[in-house]
């Protein structure tokens, strides 16, 4: 039945189990180091992360992206086991993105994983991205059993759980919401740092007109190549300045990212809201680094509310892309009897949610 839940398979340790989980599935480098403890406690020991920032204007190539890793994979793992204050023959496993994610920057850090469970022993435990998301979620905010919605640079999905799978219910037809925030950033040639989401956000907490953009929801999924096509093409028109000018009919960078959020953000509410009603679900766990966007929390939370629902988000230690969702929904696939032979290693940009055995939760 939705909303039930039942007591979980994973038999109660009777050691502290410790894990690496290293994240590398696009520009930004993560290793983290968590705890499962036989008195029933999950502990954060450390959460690292460099991020691999281009030039206004500019995207990352998977070749950099992954040549950023390669540079900065020790220098960060050392730094996580130094702040979580174990050796790496203290860990019981070694966790890795197996995908999706861009291809070269996954396999450098797959090296990586795999060099060190060579070099020390240690069994290796391959992660889907977006479970990884979706259990780091679960475990920060305590949410039971939500409708997630995953939103980040290169997966926009409605998820929801059922028969240890995670089902997806909607999802993009074409770009990511991620992409299509990042992308509109470079056109308006706003910074990198930190991200080109977080700064299209800040430009649109200052927008004061909300210009008409289409809006395609097709059934449970959406599409987001036109709206971006289109919130271009006004960029480049005689309507837009820099600068307000009082003219009738002109508007700012600024009102073309408000316009851009609140129609992208009212297509996600829209498609989520249909996935609630459909299971019965009382709860919306927002994961996935455009999760940690505040006007899509306050959106959410009110059409939760109106449901009689709540909205479950993360902070950006935990929503953007981090070593330690792997390294939790890793150790709870170890702790399943999971692991990945060093053979089945090889990484894939294409892993669909729905395609983990959930084999953790009942």
């Amino acid at each position: 039945m939705p909303g039930r839940v039942r007591s979980s398979p994973l038999r109660p340790l009777d050691k502290d189990c410790i894990a690496l989980g290293l994240e590398g599935s696009a520009n930004k480098l993560g290793a983290g180091i968590i705890k499962h403890s036989s008195d029933g406690s999950t502990n954060v020991l450390s959460n690292v992360r460099h991020t691999y920032i281009t030039p206004p204007g500019e995207g990352f190539q998977p070749r950099d992206t992954a040549q950023h890793h390669r540079d900065w994979a020790l220098t960060v793992i050392r730094e996580a086991l130094q702040k979580a204050g174990i050796q790496l023959d203290d860990l019981d496993c070694i966790c890795f993105t197996k995908g999706p994610g861009m291809g070269a920057p996954l396999q450098s850090v797959a090296l990586v994983a795999r060099t060190l469970s060579l070099l020390y022993d240690k069994p290796l435990v391959g992660v889907n991205h977006c479970v990884g998301h979706i259990e780091m979620g679960r475990q920060i905010t305590g949410a039971q059993n939500p409708i997630v919605l995953y939103v980040s640079g290169g997966n926009t999905q409605v998820i929801a759980y059922s028969q240890q799978r995670y089902r997806i219910f909607g999802e993009t037809l074409d770009i990511a919401v991620g992409n299509c925030l990042d992308r509109f950033a470079r056109v308006i040639n706003l910074s990198n740092d930190p991200s080109p989401g977080y700064n299209i956000e800040q430009e649109a907490k200052k927008g004061k007109r909300l210009l008409p953009l289409p809006y395609t929801t097709k059934g449970m999924d959406v599409s987001l190549s036109g709206i971006l096509t289109s919130t271009e093409a006004l960029t480049f028109e005689k309507g837009f300045h820099a600068v307000e000018t009082g003219e009738e009919g002109t508007y700012t960078p600024a009102d073309l990212c408000f316009s851009l959020q609140e129609t992208v953000f009212a297509m996600l509410v829209e498609i989520t809201e249909r996935a609630m009603a459909h299971i019965g679900s009382k709860e919306v766990l927002i994961v996935g680094g455009v999760g940690c966007n505040e006007r899509l929390q306050e959106m959410m939370g009110v059409m939760a509310k109106e449901r009689g629902g709540q909205v479950f988000a993360t902070d950006e230690r935990f929503c953007i892309d981090n070593g330690i969702m792997i390294a939790q929904a890793g150790l709870l696939s170890y702790r399943m009897g999971f692991r990945t032979p060093f053979s089945k290693t090889a990484c894939t940009q294409r892993f669909r949610t729905d395609e983990v055995h959930v084999s953790w939760r009942a």
